[in-house]
């Protein structure tokens, strides 16, 4: 059982929804950054999603697009993605880790090594934006060979025959981007969400995560009643960046303060369905 079954199972036994954050490799820094990771297990976080850095992530608003931007000012690239990655699992063979971004740096890295290697390093699954199932044999046929999990995004205008194609080879769990357009922006109701999330378990039984405009504990919260897990992004960036001094370097807080408010989040996530009346 991979690490990403055996996360869904447990919070399956313990009957609530999962906390999915997401942070930016190397934001601000390559050591403030690999210390944020470490600390987000203790903080609650269920599963991480590790983004990629990348010059042009079209489908990301603009706090992960800064977060992106100062990662790659100070030098980060996918081998040292992947050293935070190895250091990781040094103290935690446990929590699953995504990596999110975009197929440019995954193909300059070498399609077959980056599975290697991204295998060798802990990784558990990806989440590749602009890479359709239509596209992808040239990569999968590496990636299932390393074990690695295909995470698919479905949009909220996914037909229903869409939605078919795309969880037919997904594996892992699926991404609903609850809202249109880039992260960070509106927020769906949770009628929505659960209207659409309910279309998309009629067609597969993997696990639904939810993302795209979750700021708040109390959104999180909402979203983890009717899926299997809330996916927290732009609102954990912008965390980071308030911790920036006016020199763009990262105060002694940073660190302390966005694990707290990941904190505040894991807590309203994993009270989610007992505070819902029966």
């Amino acid at each position: 059982m991979s690490r990403l079954q055996a996360r869904f199972e447990a919070l399956k036994s313990e009957g609530r929804g999962g906390l999915v954050t997401f942070v930016t490799a190397g934001d601000p820094t390559f050591d403030v950054s690999s210390e944020l990771l470490a600390g987000l297990p203790g903080a609650g976080a269920d599963i991480i999603e590790l983004g990629m850095p990348f010059t042009d992530p079209m489908a990301d608003g603009p706090s992960i697009e800064l977060a992106s931007g100062r990662a790659l000012a100070g030098g980060q690239e996918m081998s040292k993605t992947l050293a935070m990655v190895t250091t990781f699992r040094q103290v935690d063979a446990d929590t699953p880790i995504v990596l999110m971004g975009y197929y440019n740096p995954i193909y300059n890295y070498g399609l077959e090594e980056f599975a290697r290697d991204a295998a060798g390093a802990g990784v558990d699954g990806l989440i590749i934006v602009d890479l359709p199932p239509e596209e992808e044999d040239e990569f999968s046929v590496f990636s299932k060979a390393a074990g690695i999990d295909i995470v698919r995004l479905i949009a909220p205008t996914s037909t229903d025959d869409r939605i078919g194609t795309l969880v037919e080879n997904a594996s892992g769990f699926l991404y609903y981007v609850s809202v249109r357009g880039i992260t960070g922006t509106r927020s769906a109701t949770a009628d929505e969400i659960a209207q659409n999330v309910a279309r998309i378990r009629k067609q597969t039984d993997l696990p639904v995560a939810v993302g795209f405009g979750i700021r708040t504990p109390e959104q999180a919260a909402e979203v983890a009643t009717v899926s299997d897990a809330a996916v927290v992004g732009s609102a954990i960036v912008e965390h980071v960046a308030a911790g920036l001094d006016g020199n763009g370097k990262p105060s002694a807080g940073l660190v302390s303060d966005t694990l707290a408010f990941v904190s505040d989040l894991s807590a309203a996530v994993r009270n989610a369905r007992r505070d819902v009346a029966p």
